[in-house]
């Protein structure tokens, strides 16, 4: 059954769904989080924009990291959700600090970053790291 699924899907993928994306193929764990985070309860439509805003304003952890909180707001406008943003600021000020700039490379200690959740640290440890977690939408 297995081999006869996977083929599917993957057709089905290439011909109904495959997108186009700046963070698809990333390497950069801030650059997945990032997007994540700004497409959580965001339409990737809208979501692609901010994305591309906030590498161009931050296009590192550092930058963000070093960011005033007013000028990050400024940015997230229209986004909604300002937890979000607060928890970006937040986790990305957190790894600088007290992980010397180094991104967890292990889901479970992904999950102990403020606003990560399952989703988040399944895409980040499967699309950065390799790792065998299911990225699954719910």
């Amino acid at each position: 059954m297995k081999k006869r699924i996977a083929p599917a899907l993957l057709a089905w993928h290439e011909t109904e769904n495959k997108r186009e994306m700046p963070w698809k193929g990333e390497k950069d764990p801030y650059k997945v989080w990032l997007s994540e985070v700004i497409l959580q309860q965001t339409r990737v439509e809208q979501g692609l924009d901010y994305f591309l805003r906030f590498i161009n304003k931050y296009p590192t952890l550092d930058k963000l990291a070093k960011a005033k909180d007013e000028d990050v707001f400024k940015l997230w406008e229209g986004l909604g959700y300002y937890s979000r943003c607060k928890n970006l600021l937040f986790t990305a000020r957190y790894i600088q600090r007290e992980l010397k700039g180094i991104f967890p490379d292990k889901y479970d200690n992904l999950l102990q970053l403020k606003g990560v959740g399952p989703y988040t640290a399944a895409a980040i440890a499967s699309f950065v790291f390799n790792q065998p977690h299911a990225v699954v939408d719910g």
